[in-house]
């Protein structure tokens, strides 16, 4: 299993390097009065899929903390009710000759 991720890893670093040589042409990013910046285009790319990948993050670290707090209320709503069932129980009917048997 180790040498498919090795593999892999080696595929996609060979992807990512001959993506950046074919697009490394600089643009000019302008943005109302701050001052111009020059980048290559696979770097204004990458940046974009780093904040995606960012934003993405931070909404399913919120989301998984939600579905904890879910989680917890329905754990607490389950042990309550098997308490409530114990309570209605009848108590355990102890069979007094089974029990002299048996010694």
């Amino acid at each position: 299993m180790r040498v498919v991720y090795l593999v892999l890893t080696i595929i996609f670093a060979f992807f990512i390097v001959t993506f950046s040589h074919l697009n490394s042409e600089v643009v000019t990013i302008k943005y109302y009065y701050m001052k111009d910046i020059n980048a290559p285009v696979y770097m204004l790319i990458f940046a974009a899929l780093l904040i995606g990948v960012i934003i993405t993050w931070f909404f399913s670290v919120v989301e998984r903390f939600r579905l904890s707090r879910t989680i917890s209320k329905l754990n607490r709503a389950i042990r309550d009710l098997k308490k409530e069932v114990r309570s209605h129980e009848p108590p355990p009917v102890i069979d007094r000759a089974k029990q002299q048997d048996s010694y």
